[in-house]
């Protein structure tokens, strides 16, 4: 997270004032604006010009000293401002010094700015990737005041793209984000254009607190998240990133991302058709550089882009190489996992790392990557690192193209994330899209004169009870499921199946652990066969330590067997 000082005020002496130049005079941009936050944060070091006011501090008195150079001169015209220098960049770019074009190569990757005037527009660049068949163009979208004015294939060299227009000025944020992946080619942005009175009409959006990277392979990329169903090939026109398990997460925590993503790519083989090893493909060998492709592949400067967390979501193109003999290949993959590890904490030393394998499968893959993670733990003494396997996709949640994950199964993958950067950094999680059920402790009670048998499945998460006798009343033998955290004032939607005799009435309720006050409760009427339940309500306790019972007492030999039972948080 930022970077944060003692003091928001940093004193300069008289003989450094003295020799102050030019930039104090109120010639200032952008670039200034943002340079002079920096320094009151303490993210760069105080220099004598940033006391724009004069009274040899500086302060945020100097940053309202620098915005009032910034107010309307009450004479509108038209100004062309250059991307560079004038906009945040979110994401790997690169800028050419020649062209004046900053590219966004990577997935993701997007410039950010408010933009003040009657009118303005964004001039739009294509690289040789336009020359490609329309459905592998570079994809990107222009987004306007959380609206998107524009989502396209990039077919041209160059355009421009009317971002507003009217009779009266108005203050935009505007973000062009480049949605497909570096493997096709980039988005270039040069210049704005803007009818306005400001002299200073284009400014960049603030950086956000929480900085996070993402590294990964097709997933991360969104690839054919927009695609009908599995059977349909890959095209850029079905990736979109703003629908990436990464871009969502990012939104959930309200931070600034970067991503490093390409397709069939992995750690120590890339997508294999045959079984061997595809050396050409590997993640390590480009990941200190913008890109992978020509002019892209220019070195990363990671010193002026510090991140919080970096998230490893790789293995599942190298799965196609090490499924093949596991017990010889699993080893050399957690070796050369290691490897990675160390080369990403070289370039980020003090970023907390969160390992994760299989949305796609691939899970006997993950057993090495915890060896791999315990491994560089011991070896580098740093212990800010953490693994967990993510859930793999379900049909039911819908499939993208060539057997990827669905926006459905991006979006669980989010919440599952945000949830354990949270627990990582020490936040407070919204818990939002979580089954708080999901690592709950299943459990019988029953009267003493009850004779019942029960068995726990950790294969399918299901509970079932077998009653011989089943005592004098239905909470003579009850099902508990405890261990549950709920949220003041959280709304939660409950779901589970239960398979029982047809006619049989399950009471059952959520309530507090320590206090039994009743948060929820139902009856539940079995049909003979596995039957769904489902139902919505909110928790307007304190915080509170929660459990499910199913009172399934006062019947003599009868089974229940209870499914999918989740307790998912939507607010």
């Amino acid at each position: 997270m930022k970077k944060l000082i003692t003091s928001t005020v940093a004193v300069l002496s008289a003989t450094v004032i003295a020799g102050m130049n030019a930039f104090a005079a109120g010639e200032y941009n952008a670039r200034d604006l943002k340079e002079l936050s920096r320094a009151i944060l303490g993210e760069t070091e105080i220099m004598a010009e940033h006391d724009v006011d004069g009274d040899g501090r500086v302060d945020v008195f100097d940053m309202i000293a620098m915005r009032k150079t910034f107010l309307s001169t009450g004479e509108f015209s038209e100004q062309t401002v250059n991307v560079s220098g004038n906009v945040k960049y979110i994401g790997r770019s690169i800028y050419n010094t020649e062209s004046n074009i900053t590219w966004l190569v990577q997935s993701g990757s997007a410039i950010e700015f408010t933009v003040t005037g009657k009118s303005a527009e964004i001039t739009i660049n294509g690289d040789g990737f336009i020359e490609n068949e329309e459905k592998y163009r570079p994809r990107y979208a222009v987004i306007v005041d959380d609206e998107i004015i524009l989502d396209e294939l990039l077919g041209v060299s160059k355009k421009t793209v009317e971002l507003f227009s009217g009779s009266e000025s108005r203050t935009a944020t505007v973000k062009v984000i480049h949605l497909s992946e570096a493997n096709n080619g980039a988005i270039g942005v040069s210049s704005i254009k803007v009818n306005s009175d400001a002299p200073v009409p284009v400014i960049p959006t603030a950086d956000k607190d929480l900085q996070i990277e993402f590294i990964g392979d097709s997933i991360t990329c969104a690839y054919g998240v927009e695609g009908k169903d599995q059977y349909e090939g890959f095209m850029t026109s079905t990736e979109n990133f703003m629908k990436s398990y990464a871009y969502l997460t990012a939104k959930q925590l309200d931070a600034d991302y970067s991503a490093v993503c390409y397709s069939g790519h992995g750690i120590i083989s890339g997508y294999s058709q045959n079984g061997d090893r595809e050396t050409e493909s590997l993640v390590p060998d480009y990941y200190d550089y913008v890109g992978k492709i020509g002019s892209y592949k220019v070195a990363w400067d990671f010193e002026r882009n510090e991140k919080d967390v970096i998230v490893i979501n790789l293995g599942t193109n190298d799965d196609t190489y090490v499924s093949k003999d596991i017990e010889t290949r699993g080893p050399e993959f957690a070796e050369e996992y290691v490897k990675f590890l160390n080369q990403i904490h070289e370039k980020n030393p003090s970023a907390y790392i969160i390992c994760t394998l299989g949305t796609m499968g691939c899970t006997e893959e993950y057993p090495y990557i915890e060896q791999a993670v315990e491994t560089f733990r011991k070896e580098s003494g740093y212990d800010r690192i953490m693994c967990y396997q993510s859930a793999t996709h379900t049909q039911s949640d819908g499939m993208g193209s060539d057997w990827h994950p669905s926006e459905k199964t991006q979006q669980n993958s989010a919440y599952v994330l945000a949830d354990k950067i949270c627990q990582a950094l020490g936040m407070e999680s919204d818990q939002i899209g979580i089954d708080v059920a999901s690592d709950a402790e299943y459990s019988m009670k029953k009267d003493d004169n009850a004779m019942v048998s029960d068995y726990f499945s950790d294969w399918d998460k299901s509970y079932h009870i077998t009653t011989v006798t089943g005592g004098n009343t239905n909470q003579s033998v009850q099902a508990v499921i405890s261990g549950i955290g709920l949220k003041q004032n959280g709304k939660y939607r409950f779901s589970f199946q239960i398979e029982t005799a047809d006619g049989t009435e399950i009471p059952f309720c959520i309530r507090n652990s320590e206090t039994g006050e009743i948060i929820f409760e139902d009856v539940f009427e079995g049909t003979g066969a596995k039957s769904a339940y489902e139902a919505e309500f909110t928790d307007k306790e304190i915080s509170s330590d929660a459990e499910i019972v199913f009172s399934i007492g006062g019947k003599d030999n009868s089974r229940v067997s209870i499914y999918e039972l989740k307790l998912v948080k939507t607010a």
